[in-house]
């Protein structure tokens, strides 16, 4: 997208898919950004942080050209409530939505922060379990280099990056040791969660090229299946 068109836009991105709570406002080249780690406060959070940034950037929701949203990887209740609230927001103000991979934000963080080229990013799943991608730089954006997967670190296989890679999210973490048989890397110590203002990097190609879509037509990514949780004895519903 050239300078002229980028300095029209008006983008909010917000996502609540990890323990933290990050929401982010374009208006031309200016980008304000909040990130708060609040676990199981999001529902609370995210609408004031919205107002706060919107306030102070001296624009209202239907100034807008459209919100971008977390769409998941993450925690299933988190994402359920960054599509929600997305929604609710898009449908008062008559405006479009577009779904970021929580994993390739993480990437494109390490690109802005390290100049990174080649990432892999991983989110703690739980249950012994990260949800997992690998991407690397093409013009300035990360883009995917496997499919993003909900996998035991010891079980990965395909991984096989030669170069420089950094690595990003909770899942290096908790699984460092496991994660780093499978794929050598640099453990970005300082990302651990998605940040919306990276969403909105990810996102102004989209909006260029018209693939915004409808409220009502926004959807989750959980990567892991639902039929992984009724094999389970006595679980009937979804972790947190």
């Amino acid at each position: 997208m050239n300078k002229s068109a980028v300095a029209g836009i008006k983008l909010l991105a917000l996502d609540t898919s990890t323990e933290a709570c990050s929401v982010a406002l374009q208006v031309g080249t200016d980008i304000l950004t909040l990130d708060e780690v609040c676990p199981q406060q999001h529902s609370k959070r995210v609408l004031p942080m919205v107002q706060q940034l919107l306030s102070k950037a001296g624009i209202s929701l239907n100034q807008l050209d459209g919100i971008v949203f977390g769409r998941g990887p993450g925690s299933f209740t988190g994402v359920r409530i960054g599509v929600g609230v997305t929604q609710g927001l898009a449908f008062g103000a008559d405006i479009p939505v577009y779904g970021v991979s929580t994993l390739a934000a993480m990437a494109q963080a390490a690109h802005r922060l390290y100049a990174a080229s080649q990432v892999v990013a991983a989110i703690d799943a739980r249950m012994a379990e990260v949800y997992i991608g690998s991407f690397s730089i093409q013009q300035g954006l990360m883009l995917a280099l496997s499919g993003e997967v909900a996998i035991k670190p010891q079980d990965i296989t395909g991984f096989d990056i030669s170069g420089e890679v950094y690595a990003v999210g909770t899942g290096w973490q908790t699984y460092a040791d496991a994660l780093l048989q499978k794929q050598p890397a640099v453990i970005a110590n300082d990302i651990l969660y998605p940040s919306a203002q990276d969403m909105l990097t990810l996102a102004l190609p989209a909006l260029d090229a018209g693939q915004f879509i409808a409220a009502e037509l926004a959807e989750p990514v959980y990567v892991r299946d639902d039929v992984t949780w009724q094999k389970l004895p006595g679980r009937d519903t979804r972790p947190t």
